[in-house]
């Protein structure tokens, strides 16, 4: 069922577009090389098991949690507003 002007699929092409973006952007999120022995941040040693568990890790854990609460994920509004339509 179309909405509007919108093509058969519209809305499903939609949500399959934004979940490959939010796959695309977690991928490029994990880390990859060499292990840092201590932290970016705080300057404190990272743990041998954390090395070896993520490839590439530059953060210890205190840190890295700390990152993670401020990430904020960008969002594109692909459905737009009525207004932006009907102009």
């Amino acid at each position: 069922m179309a909405n509007g002007w919108a093509p058969d699929g519209a809305v499903q092409d939609q949500i399959d577009d934004t979940v490959k973006d939010a796959l695309l952007a977690a991928r490029a999120s994990i880390p990859s090389g060499e292990s840092a022995t201590e932290c970016d941040d705080c300057g404190g040693p990272i743990p041998e098991r954390r090395r070896e568990a993520l490839p590439g890790v530059r953060t210890c854990v205190g840190c890295q949690s700390e990152r993670d609460s401020k990430r904020v994920l960008p969002g594109i509004n692909r459905r737009g507003s009525k207004d932006s339509q009907l102009r």
